[in-house]
């Protein structure tokens, strides 16, 4: 007999599906059991990343003070009702992005604290989220989706390629994930199949593997594995029926099929338009269980858009970065207010005894702290629980401690997801109070 190689408990695998089976008697097995603690009754923790370049204006971005009584900047103000959901996480950084002073050098390397290349070569390191993708995103249709709303520059300034600066997303460290700046394909990659996981059962979902397992087990084993699936088959009916009915059985996303229509084909002219679409898309992701980690560049450092829609068109929003003007900090507000709207809505979704933005960490951050380029510490917010396990309501100052690497952040939110590791990018511990 062919060995059917599977880890220590045997699984059956369809398309966002994973079903564990009983042991089988003519099976080797090995390996280690699945880590993580969640019950299945529990919705996942999810991961969101928001990106704005050039930082922000320098005297508003600031909060302290605690729960609702948690004074903010200016530029959080759009954040306001958020405030006991909120961490205000200050005094982090990379140190591998000081070295070259430059957009580039600072942004390439956000999510990895990775080493980079110079010269116009590409050498960064896997991002937090496309890391979590690889463990974490195998059980949703979409690993990962990385939304942009500004194109990819490919060219080199001041001996950095500028695809450092157009991509927060690194699948390898030679390897920026495709970025998808067309709501229209955004939404198909989500939800262009035609079957859909809301319109199939799990056993049909697994049938493929089911039938390929056949082939590698005993007669008296393939009788286990009938009577199993038939079993499943009832329950999964049962469970269906008791849906029907406005009972809860177990976590299931709030929506099957998708409640927006899918965008119009071409780039939104309008910028808040546009942005507001891939929130929006955002939000859909996680509400159907689609994906659980997501990444929305709104711009890129060194970014060239403007801003009509504000009645601020007569500067690019690089050098409007330069300066603390009222132009400056209405821009910085109006991408605070993307963070706000993501939050808003997840919020409205309820999730049995939390709710979606409770069950997701929605990290939005920089990669300098002002337009002046000072990257010794990243702005920094975390909105969400993380499934119940951040304590929202705080600020957290890391300014004048030792080892405040911004991939210590990254250990404590990887773990919320149940991937614990000794180390990532330059960091070996997890920050604690997170």
């Amino acid at each position: 007999m062919t060995t059917h190689k599977l880890s220590r408990r045997a699984m059956l695998r369809g398309l966002g599906v994973t079903m564990a089976l009983p042991w089988f008697e003519s099976l080797p097995v090995w390996g280690d059991e699945p880590r993580g603690t969640r019950r299945a009754s529990e919705a996942p923790v999810r991961l969101a990343v928001l990106f704005a370049g050039n930082g922000f204006h320098s005297k508003e971005w600031w909060a302290k003070g605690e729960g609702k009584n948690m004074e903010l900047g200016k530029v959080l103000a759009p954040l306001t009702d958020f405030r006991e959901k909120m961490l205000f996480i200050r005094g982090l950084y990379n140190a591998e992005a000081l070295k070259g002073n430059i957009h580039s050098s600072q942004t390439g390397n956000l999510l990895s604290g990775a080493p980079l290349a110079s010269g116009g070569e590409i050498r960064s390191g896997t991002s937090l989220d496309q890391f979590l993708a690889q463990r974490y995103g195998r059980s949703t249709k979409v690993p990962s989706l990385v939304l942009g709303c500004e194109k990819s520059n490919p060219s080199v300034h001041k001996n950095y390629s500028m695809l450092y600066s157009s991509h927060i997303s690194w699948t390898s460290p030679t390897t920026p994930t495709p970025l998808e700046i067309y709501p229209a394909l955004a939404f198909d990659r989500l939800f262009k199949d035609e079957a859909q996981r809301g319109d199939k059962s799990v056993l049909d979902a697994v049938l493929s593997d089911a039938n390929d397992l056949r082939r590698h087990i005993s007669t008296s084993d393939r009788r286990k594995l009938d009577e199993y699936l038939d079993s499943v088959r009832d329950v999964e009916q049962r469970i269906e029926q008791a849906g029907q009915k406005g009972e809860l059985q177990g976590w299931r996303p709030t929506l099957a099929q998708p409640n927006i229509p899918r965008p119009p084909d071409g780039i939104p002219q309008d910028i808040g338009e546009h942005m507001r679409l891939m929130c929006d898309i955002l939000v859909l992701a996680f509400q159907t269980d689609t994906t659980r980690i997501c990444t929305l560049k709104l711009n890129n450092d060194h970014s060239s858009l403007r801003f009509p829609n504000l009645g601020v068109d007569y500067m690019i929003h690089h050098l409007l970065s330069h300066s603390d003007t009222a132009d400056w900090l209405k821009v910085n507000q109006f991408f605070l207010e993307q963070i706000a709207y993501i939050a808003r809505k997840l919020d409205a979704i309820r999730e049995g005894e939390r709710t979606a933005l409770d069950n997701t960490m929605l990290l939005f951050l920089s990669s300098m702290l002002t337009g002046s380029h000072d990257a010794t510490q990243l702005p920094v917010v975390m909105l969400g629980g993380g499934g119940g396990r951040i304590r929202g309501g705080r600020v957290l100052e890391y300014k004048e401690k030792p080892d405040r690497q911004m991939c210590r952040l990254y250990l404590s939110m990887m773990d919320k997801m149940d991937v614990r590791l000794d180390k990532f990018g330059d960091a070996a511990e997890p920050l604690a109070e997170v």
